[in-house]
């Protein structure tokens, strides 16, 4: 039986988590423990964790009672402290999606087929008003995709025993510039491709990712919040993100030194390098298209 150790991390949770921790309870095939950390809530989420703890054996909760201030921060405090040297796997899930029961089963039937160090997958967005949506992450990955983005959401990852130690100890290493860090999955991507870890994008959706006010980052499905992430990138808020992680990780390549150059020239060369930039062919015309402008704003030095 396949040991997993499922990282969860929770926040006034208490509308859906139930139903997240029974389709966990729910899996496959697998054997399963539970670990828990609970952001400081005001809600009965403490009340809810801790019954289910005392109804399974496998639920654990760490030590509660801190403020980390988002899921990134919550789920780095789970790869530091939860000590998960003896599970074969290592998963990440949020506290309001529902897993259909052969998710962690499927997912390491992809680790074995494809003698990879970790897996991902395209997920299921659904709404309360019973839209659903596909989001696809299985796009061919590209040289340099992981400095830009994730491969998906973190709730879809699956990782092997030793890429999921190297990640603990690289951020054990620096943890007190931890908070600097923005989101777990694409920190443990990026971490993965720029160490030469392999990593498989699944074409299964074998979960169903809640869409609701709270998201911090979810299906990107409206206009205000495509309009708000195009701000963002153009501000070059995005872009500082991108070298605060490369410059934790500590890899060199050559979008990361055109970035940290950032002249009009070293923007226009970034640009054309856009098809290994991003996996998808609408991202990398948008790539193109944003790092012109910011190019455009440096040669004329528009704030």
């Amino acid at each position: 039986m396949n040991e997993i150790c499922v990282l969860l991390a929770a926040y006034n949770g208490e509308k859906y988590i139930k139903e997240q921790l029974d389709s966990i309870l729910s899996q496959v095939d697998v054997a399963i423990d539970i670990y828990i950390s609970l952001d400081l809530s005001t809600d009965l989420s403490l009340d809810i964790i801790n019954n289910y703890k005392n109804m399974h054996k496998n639920i654990y909760i760490l030590d509660y009672g801190q403020r980390y201030g988002s899921a990134g921060q919550n789920f780095f405090r789970l790869l530091m402290d939860v000590d998960f040297s003896n599970y074969n796997y290592i998963s990440f899930a949020d506290q309001d999606d529902i897993w259909l029961p052969n998710k962690l089963y499927h997912a390491i039937e992809m680790i074995k087929l494809h003698n990879c160090d970790a897996v991902s997958s395209n997920v299921l967005a659904f709404w309360e008003d019973g839209r659903e949506k596909l989001i696809k992450k299985d796009y061919p990955q590209v040289d340099y995709d992981y400095v830009f983005e994730s491969s998906g959401p973190g709730c879809s990852f699956v990782l092997t025993r030793e890429l999921s130690l190297a990640i603990k100890k690289s951020l054990i290493d620096k943890k007190n510039e931890i908070n600097k860090l923005w989101l777990h999955d694409w920190y443990c991507y990026s971490f993965s491709r720029s160490n030469k870890f392999k990593w498989y994008i699944d074409n299964e959706a074998l979960m169903l990712y809640r869409q609701h006010d709270n998201n911090e980052v979810g299906a990107n499905n409206s206009l205000a919040s495509i309009i708000s992430r195009v701000k963002t990138v153009i501000s070059g808020d995005a872009f500082n993100k991108v070298l605060v992680q490369a410059d934790f990780i500590d890899f060199n390549n050559k979008p990361r030194e055109l970035l940290k150059r950032n002249t009009f020239f070293s923007l226009i060369k970034l640009s054309m390098m856009a098809n290994k930039c991003r996996r998808s062919s609408t991202e990398k015309i948008a790539f193109f298209i944003i790092i012109l402008i910011l190019a455009v704003k440096r040669l004329f030095n528009v704030k």
